[in-house]
């Protein structure tokens, strides 16, 4: 079998950890699995015009940390296919800010959703400052009982790693109420760390940081069901079967 492609939908920087963390993430996954992944950066302002046919050449899409991306309407549109095309996603970090954003803007009809670190004179300041910023930070995140991410975790809590400074707005959470976008951990403080889109057969996005356990040589379970979902696509299988973890939920 050929290998699995990933779309890494952001700006590399070899400076940036999670970017770094990420391939070696993805490998340790693939083992488990026993199968390979082929990761190709997909830089957020080559993200223009029609992108059907260039994103539906990768298996999964992953949406990274490190913004304010170069494009931001660039890493919106690359989220919108993954969203819209059924395509394996997960976003982190930044890839969660902007799954948020997207999901305002495009199917909420929020069309001045925005991040405060790109644009702190928006009308919509979806995304804002942390009360306490969360750099090289971790942190404990309470699973939504039921959930997807629950049944792939296999546990009701979990420590995770971060590097952010921004997240959902709190005076905004009301907005996903009743939304596919389900709401499904949160840190101790009771504030958003996860979402899930229940309309879709595997769509997480995360503020944490999940890559960071691949400095470690762990495989970290998210991204195992990710590449599960992902190979369960390029299998034809996604939708009816998927992975075992994600649709235990």
């Amino acid at each position: 079998m050929q290998p699995l492609s990933i779309g890494l939908i952001g700006d590399y920087s070899p400076a940036v950890p999670a970017h770094v963390a990420i391939p070696l993430a993805l490998d340790l996954a693939a083992v488990v699995l026993g199968c390979t992944v082929r990761a190709e950066w997909l830089p957020t302002e080559d993200l223009t015009g029609d992108l059907s046919e260039r994103l539906a050449a990768f298996d999964g899409l992953w949406c990274v940390p490190a913004s304010p991306y170069a494009s931001m309407d660039g890493a919106l549109r690359g989220i919108q296919f993954a969203r819209t095309q059924g395509r394996p996603f997960l976003g982190t970090c930044g890839g969660f800010q902007h799954a948020l954003i997207e999901y305002a803007r495009n199917v909420l009809g929020l069309i001045d959703a925005d991040h405060a670190e790109s644009n702190p004179e928006t009308s919509l300041p979806l995304m804002v400052a942390l009360e306490c910023a969360l750099i090289e930070a971790t942190g404990t995140i309470e699973l939504q009982d039921g959930s997807r991410v629950a049944a792939l975790y296999g546990q009701r809590e979990v420590v995770e790693a971060y590097h952010c400074r921004f997240g959902l707005n709190p005076h905004y959470e009301a907005l996903l109420a009743d939304t596919d976008l389900h709401i499904t951990g949160r840190d101790s403080g009771g504030e958003v760390r996860i979402v899930e889109l229940e309309s879709h057969p595997f769509y997480v996005a995360t503020l944490f940081q999940p890559e960071r356990s691949a400095f470690k040589g762990h495989a970290h379970p998210l991204i195992t069901a990710y590449i599960g979902a992902v190979l369960a696509g390029r299998a034809g299988t996604l939708e009816s079967v998927g992975a075992a973890a994600w649709n235990a939920g």
